[in-house]
This record gives C-alpha cells, structure tokens and sequence, in this order.
C-alpha cells in the first residue's frame, strides 16, 4: 500500500499474493500416501492478510484493487464466518461511508460475500441473509442518493449495487428478505435506470473513428454496464420468479402478484429502449438482447400480451427484421476474415449474448405461441421479399426470419404444403446471386427446411445438386461451409431418396469437406462427415485411406497450434471420432484395414507420446476399434507402448483402456498366449491397480474382471501364473471394500480359477491358512462365497457361480477336502438356487421360457452330481 513504491512493482507483489492465496490458503492432504504434506500458509501470516486485506482494497488503484478482491473470494470461501467474523462489521462500516472509494470496495467485498452463498441450498444462507437484511436498506437508500449525480464514479458504485442485487436473487429469491415493498422499490431503481438517457459524449460517440472501436467503446462504457445489469435483474426475476405456471411452488404468490404489479411497467421500460434502437439512438448489444429476452418471456402470459399486441406489427417491422440483417460487423467479417466470421457464428457461447439470436427466439415464440402472428409473419416476409427497392442485406434478413419460423411452418397444415413452391421461388435463386452472403444464407434456409417432404423428386434433385455446386465450386468459404451441413442434413431428412441421388458424387463432396474442417476447424462439419460415413458405409470403401489420411493430417494440423483452445480441442475430438467411424465401417474389410492401421496409428502414437490427456479416450477408443475383430502383429507390439502409458500417467485411464484390453485376450487368445510377455504385462497392470490402495474401486472392478477374462479364455494353459492370479484377488479381499461389486467380482475370479484348474487350486486352497487364521483358506472362500451369492447378477456372473459350485461338487471322493463333504449340504442347494437363478434372468432377458427339454437336461445333471 506504499505509494512511493512504483506501480508495477506494487501489481507483481498483488499477482504474487494472489497466486499465493489461492494455491496455499486452504490446507491439504497429500495426494498419495507417504507424499510430503503440501505448503499452505502459516496462520499467523493468514491473520496479518486478514486484518490489511480490506484496507488494501479500499486504497489500492484500481489494477491492484482487482487482484485484492480475488484475494478477499479466496479467503470468504475458507474462513468465513469462523476464522473471519470481522469481515462483515467492517464490510457494513465501509458501505455505510460517504468516501467514494471506501463505499466502493465496500460493495465490491459485500458481491465476493454473496457470490459465496450463490449456490447454498436456502436453509445454508441464514447468515448471508442476518448480514442483507441490514444492507439491503442501505443499497437502496445509497441508489437514491447517487442516481442524479451522472458522474462516472456514481455509476461505478450503481453497477456494483445492481451486481449485488442480482447476485442475490439469481438462483434463489428470498422472500422473508426482500418484502413486496422492497421488491417495488428495486422495479423503481431498474425502471429509472433502463430509462435513464446515456450522457451525449457516450451515445454520440466521434463518427470519426471506425465504426467498430466506435461500437465497442460505447458496449463497454460504465453506462451501458450498468443498464445491461438493471435488465438481467428484471429478465431474471421474470424468467425464474415472475412467470405463473413456471415457477417453483413457493414462488406461486410472487409469480402472480409480479405479473400483476411489474410486469406492465417492466414492459414500457423496454418499449422505451426499443424505440431509441427504432429511431437509430445506439443501444448497446447486451441491452437489445436482454430486452428482446424480456419481451419474449411476455408473449406467454395473457396480461403482457395486451400491452404487447398492439405493438406486434412496429415490432416484427422495425426491430426484429432489421436485427435479423446481416449488420456491418458480420459482413465486413464475411468478407475479409470468412473463418473468423464461422467460429463467431457457430459459438454457442456467442449465441446465448446475441440480440440476433435474442431476436429469432423472439419471432419462433410469437409464431407457435400466438394465433395468426404465422400468417402475419409470413405476409411481412413476402411483401418485403417482392419490394422492388429491397437491398441484398435486407433479402437476406427475410429469408432469415423464414428460416427461423421453419419448424413452426412444416408444421402447420395450412402452410407445409406450399414450401416446396418456397424453396424453389425464393430460394433456390440466391443460390445464384452476386452476393456471398446472400448464396450462404440461402443454404443455411434449405438446411432449416430439411425436413420439408418433397413432392417432386426433381425438387429434391435440384437442391442436392446446387448444393454440391456450392460446396465444391464457391469461392466464398461460409457458403462452402453451409453448402456441406445442409447437403448432410437435407439427405439424412430424406432418407433412401436423398441417398441415391448423392450417391453417386459421394466421394468429391467428403473429399471437399475434409478440407473445409481442415481450412476452418469447425467441430460442426467433423459430425456432418462422421454421419455421411455411417449413411455410405458401402460407398467409403474405395476412399477410405483417403479420407482417414485427410482426417490425420487435419488433426495434426489443430494439434500443432494451442490446443488448450476450447474450439480446436472440440473439433480435434471430432475429427478423432470420425477417424474412429471410417475404421468401425471398415473393419470387415482386412485389405484396407492393414492400410487404417499404420495412418490411425500414427495419430494415436502422438496422443500418446506426447502425453495428450484431452485425447486419451478418444485414442484408447481407437485402439479398442482397431483391436475389435483382429490383432496385427503392429498392434501387438503397440500392447507394449500402452503399458507404457499405465506406469507414466497412472490409473486415471485404465478404465478406458478396458475395451482394448479385453480385445487383446478374446480377438486373438492364441496369439496372446504364445508370447508370455503379453500376460505379464496385463497382469502387471491389475497388480498396480489392486495393490495401489489410491486407484478407486472403479479401476479396481475392471482389473479384477480383467484378470476373470484371461482365465477364462487360457483355461489351464496358463497354471504356471494361476497362483499369483489368485493370491491377487484373495489379498484384496482382506482388504475393505465398500461395494458389494468389487468384492463378488473378486470372489468371481477365484470361482473362474476353480473352474478352469479345479486340481491345481482346490488342493492349494485346502492346504493353505492365512496368518492369524483359524481355519484353511478353502473353508473361509467357501463361506465367504455361500454368503455373497445373493450379490452375484447377471447371466454370465451366475454362470460363471453355478459352474464353480458344480466344479467343487464333482470332486473326486479320494481327493476331495474335508469341507466339501462337510459343507455340502449348503452347496448343492446353492447351486440349484444360482442355476435357477440364471436361467430365470436369461429367460427374462430373451422373453422366452426355457424348454422342457433343457431344464429336464439340468435337473438330471444336478441329481446325478448330489449323487456323487
């Protein structure tokens, strides 16, 4: 806090303390046993940060004041209220201050305290509401004293109060906190400040500079922040509190009491935003979509449509088309960075703060919610489109209202009839125009009309075949790309039909794909390709080292570049789970198999090597798709490199490596066995797993089922390891397991040994008693077996259970234990119980009883056996 220290030393020494505070604050355990305890702050030097930490924040500059207060979350979360019950006193002491900056950092400490309750259940948010119910007066009383004063350091403090009040109310409304009174107040405060004029040196910004700076200043001004917050509260208590019918039935009352009360003026508030927009005042991007959202949230509720329906038509003319038009942004994107104007586009997370996508929200509620608002929609839309004075951007808002209301018009009996005569007069001639944007919107229409059912199979033919002129001849990349996904979309809708007509350009369209993913990197066209794979399976047999090698090379071109980017690391997934589709389809085929393997091996050996986590699944799914219906002697040297993976990276993905691993045994048992290197490493990957007492029961349930799998399939042939097989499951059956799974799956694997080398181990059992144990190691098996029979499910399991019982049974009499005979009485019953047992679920599963024949045949088999 020193202000002779230079700023830039002071902001390192607030980042390093923050870094500190939030790996160090909390005190943890080692992550293994036997690991150093991990460094956390002493308490003494927790105290000193506790009793300077407020202070700081109300006199640091504002680039360490930001630090501080991640500092001050930190902290709440760990100690509050028990080692820090001061906080509140002195929170309050600094709202309650008339000083600018103390009453800031005030507030600033009070949203850190509430967005600590944010997501406690309403019984855990007694203290955060003993602390509001002295506040909340006090926020209020303090917006009415800095609501005149226009000054940038007022509207600074109304932000934070409208933040907090939203905080508050977001997940859950208090209603024994905030009164019907209180409640009216704070409608006042949104109303005045959603209504509020933005100062002229704000909203008449220089027309000097370029327009978007222009756009982009204003969006962030402290002004226009706080009015997007004044609308999230008001969308907020609407949308989650306000709407009858809607609402959680403690907010039954409130619900109709805000429709009554708020809801009209609410409404007026926005009516007054939309006509600045109408009269070309500048509204701020998240301010439009909030009130459109608004709006849209009135079309349901009888009271708001009043006020709402004499407006419809200025409303669908002067707010939601002109949205609806490409705007200067979007086309000067189009046309100088086209791949920066997809990854907008295709953003969920751009969509959910759009007013375009506020607006189509808008337009599909009036359409299916209210009556002939359809017919009024489509008339606007047809009457513009015919004007001979439309401009292209506006042609292209009209056809993107009518791509909006599709669903709601292939619905309608009076409508959905007339589309195909749509599609072919209005449509299919953009795909001709002068202007890209035009040719891409026109795709993007026929993709929302996908559904449509054709009538004229020329109608169909003509839109598959421009739409393949589009995606291989265009020069212009976002209609390439709409050209692909409603190419994709239109022949999944049509079925057969669409099919046959694409069949024959099938591999120049994927090959144009392929490179459009590997151009733009869009995740949207990796599904389109991966669902044309699985629809031509026939037909990506002669391309199918092709396109996997397209798919290879694109990935390691995303993998290259920072895949922490959230929008590469989507579409490498996908561009992995299309690799794994091609490989999945081709798997009968050998010949092209062996040419698979060596291409999407490579893609797996980097993932691998390089220690791409993100990837993992995908990649080890690979290996189990590659293993699926044979093992090449490649595939068998790369067992080797996945078990080197294991002892680098752990547990965390042995789970995942199941599916390979069972292949590995099952596909080729008698190449498995011939090299005894395979079995040791399997085994070497389940002793690791069962022995390690951090890897989880999960992980532990599928090493023991791994080692049931190789018994089973080796039978005898593998005696010399048996003992070791066993010894690993009965140890951790000593063990505490809290699933009755884990330990059924245990016993299943001595019951397999049994079964395979009933003389090799049922005498070893007999002769062997475990240290501190009073009786052979058989005798406490058998018992511990007789007792979890009502654990053991399923077809296979109780299979596996009645076998072994019948095993034990049919011993030899010379050579049969002691036990046996004397248990036997428990065992023969068991049996029968676990063999009816099995065949009643098999019998439930493949719906039909068992014949006469095979239950008589089992029935003699248990007689004979009882017999011995």
């Amino acid at each position: 806090m020193d202000q002779s220290i230079d700023i830039s030393l002071r902001q390192a020494a607030a980042i390093y303390l923050k870094n500190m505070v939030v790996s160090s604050w909390e005190q943890r355990e080692p992550e293994n046993p036997g690991d150093p305890v991990p460094f956390s702050i002493h308490e003494n030097d927790k105290q000193v940060i506790r009793d300077h930490l407020i202070a700081g924040v109300v006199h640091a500059p504002a680039v360490i004041r930001e630090m501080l207060i991640v500092v001050v979350s930190n902290v709440l979360k760990v100690d509050f209220p028990g080692k820090w019950p001061e906080f509140s006193l002195k929170m309050i002491e600094l709202v309650q201050s008339g000083e600018y900056n103390s009453c800031l950092a005030g507030y600033l400490c009070l949203y850190q305290l509430i967005k600590h309750y944010e997501y406690k259940r309403p019984e855990e948010r007694a203290s955060l509401n003993q602390i509001m119910m002295g506040v909340l007066p006090l926020m209020e009383q303090r917006f009415g004293q800095l609501h005149p004063d226009p000054s940038q350091e007022s509207v600074s403090v109304q932000k934070i109060l409208l933040k907090n009040f939203f905080a508050l109310i977001q997940y859950f409304f208090p209603l024994d906190l905030i009164t019907k009174e209180a409640f009216g107040n704070w409608v006042q405060v949104v109303k005045a400040v959603t209504e509020r004029p933005v100062p002229p040196e704000v909203s008449q910004a220089s027309q000097d500079d370029d327009d978007d700076d222009d756009d982009d200043s204003r969006e962030s001004s402290i002004w226009w922040k706080c009015k997007k917050w004044a609308m999230h509260i008001a969308v907020r208590v609407f949308e989650r509190y306000g709407s009858p019918g809607n609402v959680e039935t403690d907010y039954n009352e409130f619900a109709n009491h805000y429709l009554r009360s708020y809801s009209g003026p609410l409404l007026e508030s926005c009516f007054k935003v939309l006509d600045n927009y109408r009269n070309k005042i500048y509204v701020s991007q998240r301010v439009l979509q909030l009130t459109l959202n608004y709006v849209n949230l009135s079309i349901g509720h009888v009271s708001t449509w009043k006020y709402l329906k004499p407006h419809i038509e200025a409303l669908i003319r002067d707010i939601i088309f002109p949205v609806m038009n490409l705007s200067d942004s979007d086309l000067d994107l189009f046309e100088n960075d086209p791949v920066e104007y997809l990854r907008e586009k295709f953003d969920i997370f751009e969509e959910f703060v759009s007013p375009v996508t506020a607006a189509q929200s808008l337009l599909h509620s009036l359409v299916s919610k209210r009556k002939e608002m359809l017919e009024k929609v489509m008339t606007f839309c047809m009457s513009a489109f015919a004007a001979n004075q439309i401009e292209p951007r506006q042609k292209d808002g009209i056809l993107h209202m009518i791509g909006a209301v599709a669903p709601v018009l292939l619905k309608r009996k009076n409508f959905k009839h007339q589309m195909e005569a749509l599609l072919v007069n209005c449509v299919y001639p953009m795909f001709t125009s002068e202007y890209g944007f035009l040719r891409a919107r026109a795709c993007w229409v026929l993709h929302q009309f996908s559904s449509t059912r054709f009538a004229d199979i020329a109608s169909l033919s003509r839109a598959l075949e421009i739409l393949q002129q589009r995606l291989i001849e265009d020069t212009c990349l976002p209609v390439k790309v709409e050209a692909a996904l409603a190419m994709q979309s239109l022949v999944e809708e049509n079925g057969e039909k669409g099919m046959e007509l694409l069949r024959p350009q099938i591999r120049p369209v994927i090959i144009e794909m392929l490179k459009l993913v590997r151009e733009t990197e869009n995740d949207e066209l990796s599904v389109a390709i991966q669902k044309l794979v699985c629809a031509f399976e026939d037909d990506i047999a002669p391309i199918a080292v092709e396109v996997t090698q397209h798919l290879v090379e694109t990935f390691e071109k995303i993998t290259d570049s920072d895949v922490s980017d959230d929008d590469k690391a989507v579409t490498a997934m996908g561009l992995l789970n299309t690799i794994e589709s091609v490989v999945s389809v081709m798997e009968e085929n050998k010949h092209i198999m062996i040419q698979l393997e060596n291409i999407v091996l490579r893609v797996i050996t980097f993932i691998i090597d390089k220690s791409v986590m993100d990837f993992y699944e995908e990649a080890l799914s690979l290996v189990g798709t590659l293993t699926v219906s044979q093992v090449s002697p490649t595939m068998w040297q790369f067992l080797f490199h996945l078990y080197h993976m294991f002892e680098r990276d752990g547990f965390d993905y042995f789970t995942d490596m199941m599916p390979a691993l069972h292949n590995y045994i099952t596909v080729d048992t008698e190449a498995f066995l011939s090299d005894r290197k395979y079995c040791e490493v399997m085994f070497q990957m389940c002793s690791r797993i069962l022995n390690s007492g951090t890897a989880g029961e999960d992980p532990e349930l599928h090493a023991a089922k791994l080692l049931e799998v190789i018994i089973l399939q080796s039978k005898d042939r593998i005696n010399e390891v048996l003992p070791s097989i066993v010894e690993l499951a009965l140890q951790r059956l000593t063990r505490s397991i809290n699933t009755s799974e884990l330990r059924t799956m245990c016993l299943q694997v001595v019951i397999a040994a049994i079964f395979t080398s009933p003389l090799l181990l049922i005498p070893q059992l007999a002769q062997t008693t475990l240290p501190n144990a009073t009786q052979p190691l058989l005798d406490q098996f058998l018992s511990q077996w007789l007792n979890d029979l009502d654990c053991i499910f399923g077809i296979h399991d109780r299979k596996v259970s009645a076998l072994g019982l019948c095993t034990i049974i049919s011993t030899i009499p010379e050579s049969r234990p002691e036990v046996i005979a004397r248990m036997s009485p428990q065992l023969v019953p068991a049996m029968v119980m676990t063999t009816m047992k099995k065949r009643k679920t098999a019998s439930s599963r493949w719906k039909r009883r068992p014949s006469r024949v095979t239950t008589l045949r089992w029935t003699m088999r248990i007689v004979k056996l009882t017999s011995l």
